[in-house]
């Protein structure tokens, strides 16, 4: 049973265990049952102490049941482990995970597991998106099932506009997201906006957040103090946008928790932290790090383990950069009862370091479970169907007709993910553009084939003949080109892979990237998604894509909650006048 409040809503996950498993439990403290492993010599980090201690952990399954001086009575059948010399922390957590970069969340989860991240709090929009809750819950389960640990956010919004959005985020849906065990905050809140014009039912799903005791995550890019004062008090409690230490100032100030940034489009960390030490902030307490979805090739180098290597190389003492990506997100998110902290009762999730100066374990733990031992991995997470999602069917044809560019207004990117209008000038009935220019044709097809919106996009590349996607923030086509035979042509290849990411010149493909599961996600080893992920970007950028991230590019040319100018299924939008410029167009 899960705790309740006076009102009997459903709060944090406190307990994990039937009646039968604690007194099993307790039996090995009474020597009646024998643990199944023991970790001996251990000098672990307690986070409330602050301090490097020493002693046994004793575990029975997959929670810790003893930590102190002694050894239990009953050794029988006990695996033993001597730690002499090695550091043992908590399993990372990585508070702000979008587990569908191109990898899916079991992937993900297998892969970061290797460098000691053993816990997510997750993005929950591709389950909204792609099932009824009833589906969506029934994976959430299985998932719990895993040597790992998964938790969620409960979305608001869609981040774009739709004309489905009222059918995706009914009043109804959200509630029930929301009163999931497994949903610990609310948000995070990319339509803020629509709470500055009024939107009350909004407001009242950040309000039941709040009376279930769970945490509402802002998204508040650039504001200014007037702005974050505004969302203080319609209830955020969090904010990972900070860009400047006196970002990072502004939001503490207001009583903000911060989450701090370093990811494959915004790597802020580093400057972040040098930033707070130089000015001696001691508000480490208040502190947490996120890779915040990156793309998959990001994560080479590690997940947590790599944001608490930036955090000790910007001078940032060990045991707050250890918290950081530990403690601090269990106590902010009310379950540091069950993570975060290495104490009798909590999940026997834990990191196995040669040295507290190099945060990638050498073993790792998940709820008992052995993922790597000595630097070799042991175990997989595996077993979970994301048939679910289902496959991409494109049952439709494209024609001359789809590609019309009688348009005036454009798309220019600026970076990897902002953008502005600009005027096209003169109509673009071409069946070839100039290679060596900066403009292309872009289309957006409904993936049902219902529509389609058609405009020109500027500062993506130089020569790309004909390149087409699946990934994107609303899961339509995306078809980016100078040819228009080669965008047809690279939309026929789509259908035949059933989703995913394809360039293709003079009829041939150059690169593809097969994304099976929904036309969304790669359904292999993350390792191998990498190989392919880097070969696509290094197709992209021989032929003038001079930006960071071409992925996330895809992902946000449809995404509102950034200026200034978006595609979206209900056709070009200007983000800060919050105005249709130029509608879709039904097929």
């Amino acid at each position: 049973m899960q705790p309740k409040n006076q009102k009997g809503i459903v709060l944090m996950p406190q307990l994990k265990w039937k009646i039968n498993d604690i007194r099993a439990q307790v039996g090995v403290i009474d020597g009646l049952i024998a643990p199944s492993i023991v970790l001996q010599n251990a000098q672990y980090l307690h986070s409330i102490y602050k301090k490097w201690m020493s002693g046994n952990i004793w575990i029975l399954g997959d929670r810790i049941v003893y930590v102190g001086s002694e050894m239990p009575k009953n050794i029988e059948g006990t695996e033993i482990v001597d730690v002499t010399g090695k550091k043992v922390v908590p399993g990372y957590i990585e508070g702000h995970v979008h587990p569908f970069q191109l990898y899916n969340p079991i992937t993900f989860a297998d892969y970061s597991a290797q460098t000691g991240t053993t816990t997510f709090i997750s993005d929950n929009s591709l389950f909204v998106l792609m099932m009824n809750n009833k589906k969506a819950f029934s994976l959430l389960q299985k998932m719990s099932e895993q040597p790992f640990s998964f938790y969620w956010w409960s979305r608001f919004d869609s981040q774009t506009e739709r004309e489905d959005e009222s059918e995706l985020y009914t009043n109804e849906s959200v509630l029930e997201w929301l009163k999931h065990p497994d949903v610990l905050l609310g948000g995070e809140l990319t339509g803020w906006p629509r709470l500055m014009r009024g939107d009350d039912l909004m407001l009242s799903w950040i309000h039941a957040a709040k009376q279930q005791g769970k945490k509402v995550e802002g998204h508040f890019p650039g504001a200014s103090e007037r702005t974050l004062a505004r969302m203080r008090l319609f209830g955020a409690d969090g904010d990972h946008e900070a860009m400047t230490v006196d970002e990072v100032e502004a939001r503490i100030l207001h009583g903000y928790a911060v989450t701090l940034r370093h990811s494959s489009i915004r790597p802020d960390l580093p400057n972040l932290l040098k930033g707070i030490v130089e000015r001696e902030h001691e508000i480490f307490d208040h502190l947490m790090m996120t890779t915040d979805g990156s793309t998959p090739s990001f994560h080479q180098d590690g997940v947590m383990d790599k944001c608490i290597r930036v955090a000790l190389e910007a001078g940032v003492t060990p045991i707050n950069a250890y918290n950081m990506a530990t403690y601090n997100v269990a106590r902010y998110y009310n379950m540091s009862t069950l993570h975060g902290l290495v104490a009798t009762g909590r999940y026997a999730s834990l990191n196995i370091l040669a040295d507290e100066m190099e945060p990638t374990p050498l073993s790792v733990l998940s709820k008992g479970v052995w993922l790597k031992r000595e630097g070799v991995k042991v175990q997989a997470i595996e077993g979970v169907d994301f048939k679910e999602f289902g496959t991409l069917a494109l049952d439709f044809e494209i024609t001359d007709a789809d590609f019309q560019f009688s348009i005036p207004i454009g798309i220019e990117m600026v970076n990897d993910v902002i953008t502005k209008p600009y005027s096209v000038g003169s109509d673009r009935q071409n069946p070839e553009l100039p290679l060596g220019t900066d403009e292309s044709y872009l289309v957006m097809i409904d993936r049902n084939g219902k529509w389609r919106v058609n405009t020109m996009i500027k500062g993506f590349d130089r020569s790309l003949k004909g390149f087409a996607s699946s990934y994107s923030n609303t899961g339509d086509i995306v078809l980016i080109g100078k040819s228009i035979a080669d965008m047809k042509k690279a939309f026929e290849y789509l259908k035949e892979m059933k989703g995913g990411i394809v360039i293709v010149e003079d009829g041939e493909v150059i690169s593809k990237l097969g994304l099976p599961i929904g036309g969304a996600l790669f359904d292999g080893p993350v390792e191998q998604l990498i190989e392919q992920e880097l070969a696509l970007k290094e197709a992209v950028r021989e032929r003038g894509y001079a930006h960071s991230d071409v992925i996330y590019t895809l992902l946000f040319l449809q995404s509102t909650h950034l200026p200034y100018i978006r595609i979206t299924p209900m056709g070009l939008i200007d983000v800060i006048k919050n105005k249709v410029m130029l509608p879709s167009v039904m097929r």
